[in-house]
């Protein structure tokens, strides 16, 4: 065989041989890729046995909640891999209700809203997590407001899932599924965008740039934010610099631009009446005030308290140029200024040149905001609390005044004088005259007859024999007094409640002799008693209110009158300057008292016999305890919408318990609708 055919033998041979051993080193890796893949054929399979057979290929553990049931249908018609198989179950869990938390190397899976708060990823583990997992993520905006643009994002979120603001540092806080948070992401950044608009500086040389600004927002309406859309910016912001009297404004629409622009350098021209006459009108603040501080601002008034010498100069030289306004030097060299205030529109007339027009202008523009009030609830708590007990026996031996003869009469008389008002119905010689004044309490009498006893001006007088008298008495009393007076004012300013009555006092009199014409009279002072409340707060820059404050408690007292209509009250009253948190209770001061009185009217000697000398003795003990505290608690209201949210709840609480006063039925009476108040009106649009 020649040399050539054998060689031609062998090389078939061995590239034969190559091809069998790639044959069958590839064999098996074919054959391992189909075995990665997985058919998957569920029709109405429980949940559980599906959860079960995805964990069995993939090797992860499952937790399933006890809520976890319901069937599935999952059905591939060509094989997938098993990296699939663990995306596609927490799509299935996802449609029906159920969310998949991973932690510590097993998975949970429990209903949809309670996903939001397991173990989810968060930050930038939750960025990486693909598919229908939960996760939460933190979105820190740079340009747009977090609180408004939560209102945007919000349909877009899952029902059961959280999407909130942090206005602290303007983020937006995330809990939904993987897939859907890089949708929300996409959308976050394509609204967190900066403006496009840039700050135009429009210098003003003539006219005054807080009249032009108030000028162009009144007649340009895009420069105001709009009513129906509250809370929506304006399309073009107009700010203020005084330094330099310039308009500084920004907006998005360039047409709009050239249209303000405009309009601030037509009226940017020299005043045209003489003498530069400018009307003012004030929206807060009152005109009369507002005219005596800048005419003080104007004459350099602060500097003239001191000593009149040279060097009293330059203080009001360097306050004058503080506030943009000419020392007091240049103004006197200048053209005279003039401010005056019409109270009847709460205006002010300025007539000065326009470098002082302008820096006053800017002072007054300072000075003329909206001042907070200040609601100030004081709540007055008293408690009394009173034990009383009365024991004691008397009695008289007058039988022998009706005969003739000498005769004896005796007997004891306890309990002060019976001409007291307090103890005419407890004293036996009082009740001897009127039984019907008896006191209370047990009272035990022997009454034998009547009897005539010499009076003061020499006539008998005829009483009851009252020869035994018992008393005893045992008395509790309780008083708790509950005021709760409200008082709503402007920062700075007094305010004053009273409630009570006005009520006459007699401070004189005079009684003519029986030869004189004149007619008798009294003089009488009314002064107010019940509940007096004043309060000045004053609101500081930390926040805290000052409150200078009077709070009186008057009353008539219940114990005793003196002759006719002069009155005994009782007075309590506080009055003290503190400092106190907004919306935080202090106790202002209190009183508490307690008063022990006790006494004993005994026969010396037939008194200190044990047990019988009760009948010749007479003891009374009172115990008195007064408790008395005042609180305070002031809520500062900044801005309209908190006085309206005050009123609106106090009104309706009136218009609720009005609601609650009616007439029961009766067949014979008509029926009478309670009065009450229609319901409060909503604020007018601006």
């Amino acid at each position: 065989m020649p040399v050539k055919s054998t060689r031609k033998k062998i090389f078939v041979t061995r590239f034969l041989a190559s091809l069998a051993l790639v044959a069958l080193t590839a064999f098996p890796s074919a054959r391992a890729a189909e075995e990665e893949k997985v058919t998957l054929n569920f029709v109405n399979a429980d949940i559980v046995s599906v959860i079960k057979a995805v964990g069995g290929h993939t090797g992860k553990n499952f937790i399933l909640d006890p809520r976890v049931t319901g069937t599935v249908n999952i059905v591939s018609e060509k094989p997938v891999p098993k990296d699939l198989l663990y995306p596609m179950l927490l799509s299935v869990l996802r449609t029906q209700g159920y969310a998949a938390v991973e932690s510590n190397g097993f998975v949970k899976i429990v209903p949809e809203a309670e996903g939001k708060t397991g173990a989810s990823p968060v930050g930038e583990a939750g960025a990486k997590v693909p598919g229908d997992r939960i996760v939460t993520r933190v979105f820190l905006l740079q340009n747009e407001s977090a609180l408004q643009l939560v209102a945007v994002l919000r349909p877009l979120v899952t029902a059961n899932n959280f999407v909130a603001a942090y206005a602290s540092n303007n983020a937006i806080v995330i809990t939904d599924y993987a897939e859907n948070v890089r949708r929300i992401e996409a959308i976050i950044r394509s609204i967190d965008q900066p403006s496009g608009g840039d700050v135009h500086v429009v210098a003003l040389q003539h006219a005054s740039a807080v009249d032009v600004a108030q000028t162009i927002k009144g007649v340009i309406p895009e420069t105001t934010p709009s009513p129906s859309s509250p809370g929506a910016p304006a399309k073009a912001a107009i700010a203020i610099d005084p330094r330099t009297n310039s308009l500084l404004v920004r907006g998005d629409n360039p047409g709009l631009l050239t249209r303000i622009k405009a309009l601030a350098a037509s009226l940017d021209t020299p005043g045209a009446g003489a003498g530069n006459i400018h009307v003012v009108y004030l929206r807060n603040a009152e005109a009369v005030k507002m005219a005596d501080t800048l005419r003080g601002l104007l004459s350099g008034a602060d500097a003239s308290r001191s000593v009149t010498s040279a060097a009293t100069a330059t203080p009001a030289s360097a306050a004058a140029s503080t506030t943009g306004l000419p020392s007091p030097a240049a103004a006197a060299a200048a053209p005279s200024s003039i401010v005056q205030a019409y109270a009847p529109t709460n205006s002010l007339i300025i007539t000065a040149p326009e470098p002082v027009y302008r820096a006053l202008r800017s002072v007054i523009d300072k000075l003329d905001v909206r001042r907070a009030q200040v609601l100030v609830e004081a709540l007055i708590v008293e408690v009394q609390t009173g034990r009383a007990s009365e024991l004691g026996v008397q009695f008289q031996g007058l039988s022998g005044i009706d005969r003739d003869g000498r005769q004896v009469i005796g007997g004891t008389n306890f309990s002060t004088s019976p001409s007291s008002a307090t103890s005419f119905g407890t004293n036996i010689v009082g009740l001897a005259q009127n039984l019907a004044a008896i006191g209370t309490g047990l009272n035990v009498g022997v009454v034998n007859g009547r009897i005539s006893i010499p009076g003061p001006d020499g006539t008998n007088i005829e009483v009851l024999n009252l020869g035994v008298l018992a008393r005893a008495l045992e008395a509790d009393t309780g008083v708790n007094v509950l005021s709760k007076p409200n008082v709503l004012t402007l920062d700075n300013e007094e305010a004053k409640l009273l409630v009570g009555q006005n009520v006459p006092f007699i401070t004189g009199s005079y009684t003519p002799s029986a030869t004189s014409a004149t007619n008798p009279f009294q003089t009488i002072e009314r002064k107010d008693i019940g509940l007096t409340l004043k309060v000045r707060p004053q609101i500081t820059e930390a926040g805290t209110v000052k409150l200078a404050i009077f709070q009186e408690v008057s009353s008539i007292s219940r114990d005793a009158t003196v002759k006719g209509a002069d009155l005994i009250t009782n007075k309590r009253s506080l009055e003290s300057t503190v400092l106190v948190d907004d919306g935080q209770i202090i106790v202002l001061g209190g009183l508490i008292q307690d008063d022990q009185q006790a006494s004993i009217d005994k026969v010396p000697l037939l008194g200190d016999i044990p047990f019988l000398g009760n009948l010749f003795k007479y003891e009374s003990r009172s115990s008195k305890k007064t408790n008395l505290m005042v609180f305070l608690r002031p809520y500062v209201l900044r801005d309209e919408g908190a006085a309206r949210a005050l009123t609106a709840d106090r009104y309706e609480y009136i218009r609720n318990l009005q609601g609650t006063m009616g007439h029961e039925r009766n067949l014979l009476l008509p029926p009478v609708a309670p009065g009450q108040l229609p319901p409060l009106a909503p604020p007018p649009a601006k």
